[in-house]
Order: structure tokens, then sequence, then C-alpha cells
């Protein structure tokens, strides 16, 4: 499993013309799972995260979990991080589960 963190002031995400996600301050995760994920991989990364200090306490200090100042959380599925394109031009996707695969575990 793979996980990209961003935090961000603001996401949404767009599929056409319709917003299917957004968020205001918190953490945007793009999210690739590998076929040998389990449930219990995927637990503990959201404990993992959950707890993360990633966002800043009265003394400007990167000590407090999105627990501690309840911001919000968008993960997007994200298949493509488990690509590889050591040996071709182009991304070479077999590790990573499907698109419609991974989105129903996440």
């Amino acid at each position: 499993m793979r996980v990209l963190i961003q935090r961000v002031k603001q996401a949404q995400v767009d599929v056409g013309h319709e917003t299917i996600g957004q968020i205001n301050a918190g953490l945007l995760l793009l999210v690739g799972v590998g076929h040998e994920d389990a449930a219990a991989d995927i637990q503990w990364l959201v404990n993992k995260i959950a707890n993360l200090r990633l966002f800043n306490d009265e003394n400007g200090v990167m000590n407090l979990s999105i627990l501690d100042v309840g911001a919000d959380v968008l993960a997007v599925s994200q298949f493509t991080l488990f690509g590889n394109v050591k040996k071709r031009q182009s991304t070479q996707l077999g590790r990573g589960r499907t698109r419609a695969n991974q989105s129903a575990i996440i």
C-alpha cells in the first residue's frame, strides 16, 4: 500500500462537471492499494495516518494529529502509485489493484 499525504487548505475531486468529493483544511490522501494488501494493512495505515503529527500546535510546532485538530480528510484512489517505469517509457501498472477494485477498498 502506498499513500501520498498532502496537507491542504482546500481540496476537491471533480469527475466531468460534477464535484464528487471536497474538503476544507485537512489532508488529501492519494491511495494506492496493491494486490497483496489485506484489511489488516489498511487498518494499520489508517491508524498511522490518523495519529501522524502534521499540524501546528500553539507554539508553531508540528505536534498535533488530524484527530487533535478535527480537520477533514479526502482519500482519492490512485492506482498509478504502483506504476513502474524502470525499463520502459510507458508506465507498467501490474502491482496495483484495478481502479474499481481499489475504490471499493478505500
